[in-house]
């Protein structure tokens, strides 16, 4: 049974840091491209960052030299550096695994998805 599980999210304010971690199990974790989505009251889910199985990283324009992804395949384990946090960043986070393309920014293209976490950042 696959698993994917973050942690990580939080209450901050305007300018703090934050890392995300997922954890994935029940699959072979470095045949996957792996990504951060992330979801604002409202709105539609959005592709935030990805990482690809050779480690190649892809970012949305808002967060390029805020945010850095990062992969562990040895703990079978996904990061989000998250710096200079704005409240525009206020959303859930969701971890996504990708079996079937090189990286994706389409939500139905992800094979599995964790559960999210929350983070909040204030003015």
């Amino acid at each position: 049974q696959v698993q994917v599980v973050e942690s990580g999210g939080g209450l901050v304010q305007a300018g703090d840091s934050l890392r995300l971690s997922c954890a994935a199990s029940g699959l072979t974790f470095s045949n996957y491209a792996m990504g951060w989505f992330r979801q604002a009251p409202g709105k539609e889910r959005e592709f935030v960052a990805a990482v690809t199985i050779g480690h190649s990283t892809y970012y949305v324009d808002s967060v390029k030299g805020r945010f850095t992804i990062s992969r562990d395949n040895a703990k079978n384990t996904v990061y989000l550096q998250m710096n200079s946090l704005k409240p525009e960043d206020t959303a859930v986070y969701y971890c996504a695994a990708d079996r079937h393309t090189y990286y994706t920014r389409t939500p139905g293209n992800i094979d599995y998805w964790g559960q999210g976490t929350q983070v909040t950042v204030s003015s």
